[in-house]
């Protein structure tokens, strides 16, 4: 029996934010996002839009996309790391909101490394035959992240007011941040098959947590009493921590290695891979861990500067652009890998 990925389909919210738009709002140009990160433009979604609203709208595409109607999914796994609540996750706010019957959902947080994972443990879920239909959903909000109080009102139109000196001093210290990020969901549907070629060869995954602070949140946890205060706010401890030339240099080792992995496990080479789809966190990043593979670009696509990175959304969206555009076609062999906070990162090699 194999695990087969049926259905796609993605979630973008509708406002589109350019460079530009971020330039009135810290000590930045268009020049030097593109330069740095290879990005262009992102999304927001709107407020109050989290990211199970946009999950649904990927998921009820994928599973028009499966021809599998709601009723006969066994199961949903919701990777984000940016829920609409502390708790419950998303996957029963999901159940709810796309009237699923009462199945168990598993939310899981990986963060960038969240949809790689739960490619394993839909895979692992249908091998121990106790499910047959699984959807799994990657999906960020990460605006209410940033310190947006400071003038995210004008990137999508809701207010024309001018920004303050204070307000752009603030937001151009976490402008290494404010820049990478866009909201966005993408969704697949995964199947048990008994006979064909397609499906999961295998996966490696790995995790880490010796340099947990390369890349975190300080604040809002839950061995601080209270686990949130005015003073954690104040200090933005709220606001993501990241290390950019450590990620970088695990980000562009580990990812190389774990592909090579997957692929001695089935007999081939990361040269007989058809397509290498890499978590979108930076273009630099991408084009560095091709370079490690020797892979030419025509084989390691990439939506970075349309989307930026959307965290547990990025494989899953551009799997399904490469699907919908004609660059992945049935029989390919496809590899996805991913690095993120934990450190957690692996690769799951797949065939169509």
């Amino acid at each position: 029996m194999r695990s087969v990925i049926t259905g796609t389909g993605i979630g973008i919210p509708k406002n589109l934010v350019p460079n530009e738009a971020l330039t009135p709002l810290m000590d930045t140009t268009d020049e030097w996002i593109r330069t740095r990160s290879g990005i262009e433009q992102r999304y927001y979604a709107d407020p109050g839009q989290g990211s199970a609203e946009l999950g649904s709208i990927a998921a009820e595409s994928a599973l028009q996309s499966a021809g599998l109607p709601k009723e006969d999914i066994d199961a949903v796994i919701f990777a984000t790391m940016t829920p609409d609540y502390l708790f419950p996750g998303n996957g029963p706010v999901l159940q709810e909101r796309m009237k699923l019957p009462e199945i168990p959902t598993f939310d899981i947080r990986q963060q960038c490394s969240g949809f790689l994972y739960g490619l394993d443990l839909a895979d692992s879920l249908i091998q121990s035959r106790k499910y047959r239909n699984i959807l799994l959903i990657g999906a960020e909000v990460h605006t209410p992240f940033m310190p947006w109080e400071n003038g995210w009102d004008t990137t999508i139109g809701l207010s024309t007011r001018a920004i303050t000196a204070e307000e752009r001093e603030i937001n151009t210290r976490y402008r290494d941040r404010l820049v990478l990020f866009g909201d966005g969901a993408g969704a697949v549907v995964v199947q048990a098959r008994d006979d064909g070629q397609s499906g999961f060869l295998s996966s490696r995954l790995f995790t880490n947590g010796s340099n947990i602070e390369a890349l975190y949140v300080k604040g809002v946890g839950f061995r601080q009493r209270p686990y949130v205060d005015g003073k954690q706010l104040e200090d933005r401890d709220s606001i993501p921590r990241m290390e950019g030339r450590e990620v970088f240099k695990q980000a562009v080792s580990r990812m190389p290695q774990a592909v090579r992995q997957v692929c001695a496990d089935r007999g081939v080479t990361p040269a007989d891979l058809d397509i290498l789809l890499i978590h979108q966190a930076n273009l630099r990043i991408v084009e560095a861990v091709a370079k490690q593979l020797a892979l030419p670009p025509e084989k390691v696509p990439h939506n970075i500067e349309r989307y930026a990175n959307t965290t547990a959304g990025t494989l899953p969206i551009l799997y399904h652009e490469c699907l919908s555009d004609g660059r992945i076609q049935p029989g390919m062999l496809v590899c996805f890998t991913a690095l993120g906070s934990g450190l957690h990162w692996g690769a799951v090699l797949y065939r169509v």
